[in-house]
């Protein structure tokens, strides 16, 4: 099995303290064959991601450890942008010069408030169409290659109002995964959600599912890990989830190119 992880974090990003070459070698010992480092990134001053990706620092560090690793990992570029539906062309401006591989987009924040400050006393049906309006947002206007665990709200409402009832949401989630296939926009399997108290991924199973029938095929798989211990946590069985909603691929990506790698 060609093993990949396509969601993880160094200390490029505000909230991890893994080094990059570290990350590297575990990968390599637990038989992965490529990785994508997808530090976070925002152009909002008013979000904590804001004013600490270095890009001079990570792509020396990119390049060393294609240097040192190159015959044993492959090792892609990316990122991960907040809310980029918000300010799109600042987003194009910033990322001409940078070669990129893959470009994640997430919403981590509504109404410039951190996703726990915005529950608030909300009950479930809003705080989750709320979300998934905002989710919609960002699938229809941002320029992007895959969506970042796309119910991500579920992780911090899990011990107040809960996690979401699909088939209330169905519909609203049926139009973002439309949406997304229709932009030639995939989704992930991000494994962090099995690490915690939801065990379970992030989207669900019945969101993959659900993009799988209406004709979706661009899946990428990460582990959303912010150590290096925990680098490509869970892929064995993300995979397994993959296959059972019917994929008989997932996708790397090579300068934002789509490419199918066989399960």
């Amino acid at each position: 099995m060609y093993l990949m992880d396509y969601h993880h974090h160094t200390n490029n990003s505000f909230d991890s303290k893994a080094i990059m070459e570290e990350v590297c070698n575990e990968a390599i010992k637990k038989g992965i064959k490529e990785i994508c480092f997808t530090e976070h990134f925002s152009l909002n001053p008013v979000v904590p991601t804001y004013g600490y990706m270095d890009f001079e620092r990570y792509f020396h560090e990119i390049r060393d450890c294609r240097d040192k690793f190159q015959d044993q990992l492959i090792i892609k570029a990316g990122i991960e942008i907040c809310e980029p539906h918000q300010l799109k062309d600042k987003y194009t401006e910033a990322f001409k010069p940078l070669e990129l591989d893959f470009i994640l987009g997430s919403v981590h924040n509504m109404n410039n408030e951190k996703l726990r400050k915005f529950l608030g006393d909300k009950n479930s049906s809003s705080a989750y169409s709320e979300y998934f309006t905002e989710v919609y947002q960002l699938v229809s206007f941002a320029d992007i290659d895959v969506i970042a665990h796309l119910d991500l709200l579920k992780r911090y409402a899990i011990n107040t109002i809960g996690n979401f009832d699909f088939n209330e949401c169905k519909d609203l989630i049926a139009s973002i995964l439309e949406k997304a296939i229709d932009r030639n926009i995939g989704i992930e399997i991000n494994t962090s959600g099995l690490r915690g108290k939801l065990n379970e991924t992030l989207p669900s199973v019945n969101i993959i599912q659900l993009y799988k029938d209406l004709g979706g095929e661009i899946l990428t798989i990460g582990s959303d890990s912010h150590f290096a211990e925990t680098v490509g946590a869970h892929l064995h069985e993300a995979t397994e989830i993959a296959k059972e909603c019917g994929f008989t691929s997932i996708f790397k990506f090579d300068k934002r190119t789509p490419i199918a790698v066989n399960l």
